[in-house]
């Protein structure tokens, strides 16, 4: 069974308290401190993933609530055993959601909370038993797309931010990679896994980015639905960027891994479902293509006819995610 989570205010931003609850292993000490892996959750940045309470991998918004049930309704099933299977502190840290943060703001967060679990805080709370030296990024969907870019550093410097700190391994999970992607530029009324189209009076407060900031999604999960109708109209791009300046591009991850040939890149693992119809399986092939074309490290893991959200249910273990990890770490 897995141990609550320590509760950890990492940073105050926007007048919002931003958490992270930090699991760590029972094995874990000041002697042998146990490395981390460090998840950001999707649903494009805009609202908070889980897994029903039934197991059947269902999509829905997290709820606003701090406890022992928090493992089992935002990490993915592999993740919940991995403190104790796997000996690695997991660590799943909020981030203020789009549209009410743009992307600047969000990425900002996902670098705060690397720097934090180097901080002296960090280690006072967590009792000096976790090496934050040993250090892999990871998420899924738009957490996947941020591991690559605070991974990497790709998009920072558009935003007006500092690269974050190196890291020792990438994992993405059917990662988004590139904002220009057709996938996000084409309206489906409805998406293809959808039997109606979503109205825009079912979404209106969470699309005004003059609505209250928020790190966290309600318990009612009428937020989940956001994702579909992003997807629905075609406004990724607008909720992460809208009054930004910035260009797309600058968060293309392939693109960017290019322009980054001949620079020490970490090693990447990704691995997606060729039946996605959430994020195309192509977003994660470009990367790969991109990796191998700069000669950089790459495990790239295809799975046959699985869609989105596959990692939720408890027959994929993700084996070749804990064995990189450990490779990484050896």
């Amino acid at each position: 069974m897995t141990t609550p989570p320590i509760e950890i205010i990492y940073k105050r931003a926007d007048g919002l308290d931003i958490y992270m609850d930090v699991y760590i292993p029972t094995k874990a000490s000041k002697e042998s401190p146990s490395s981390v892996l460090l998840w950001w959750h999707g649903k494009s940045l805009s609202s908070k993933s889980s897994v029903a309470p039934d197991g059947s991998g269902m999509l829905k918004a997290e709820a606003c609530f701090r406890g022992l049930e928090k493992v089992t309704e935002i990490l993915p099933r592999a993740k919940q055993n991995a403190p104790e299977k796997h000996n690695l502190c997991v660590v799943s840290a909020d981030y203020r959601l789009a549209p009410q943060t743009r992307i600047p703001g969000i990425l900002e967060d996902c670098s705060d909370a690397m720097d934090f679990l180097h901080s002296a805080s960090f280690a006072e709370k967590t009792g000096n038993r976790v090496d934050p030296s040993k250090l892999v990024v990871s998420g899924s969907s738009a957490g996947g797309w941020l591991s690559l870019l605070a991974g990497t550093g790709i998009g920072f410097r558009a935003c007006g931010l500092p690269a974050p700190r190196p890291v020792q391994g990438i994992v993405a999970i059917y990662p988004i990679t590139d904002l220009l992607d057709p996938f996000w530029k084409t309206k489906q009324r409805p998406v293809s896994y959808m039997d109606r189209v979503i109205d825009f009076t079912e979404v209106q407060s969470f699309v005004d980015p003059a609505s209250p900031k928020t790190s966290s999604a309600a318990l009612d999960g009428k937020r989940s639905i956001f994702y579909h109708y992003m997807v629905q109209e075609a406004i990724l791009s607008s909720l992460l960027l809208d009054d930004t300046g910035i260009k797309e591009d600058n968060f293309s991850v392939a693109a960017g891994l290019r322009l980054k040939k001949g620079n020490p890149i970490s090693p990447i693992y990704i691995v997606t479902g060729n039946s996605d119809g959430k994020v195309p399986h192509v977003q994660s092939m470009d990367v790969v293509l991109a990796l191998k074309e700069i000669g950089e490290q790459v495990e790239y893991e295809e799975l046959e006819g699985l869609d989105h959200g596959f990692d939720r249910e408890a027959k994929y273990t993700m084996d070749g995610l804990y064995r990189f990890v450990e490779k990484v770490f050896r």
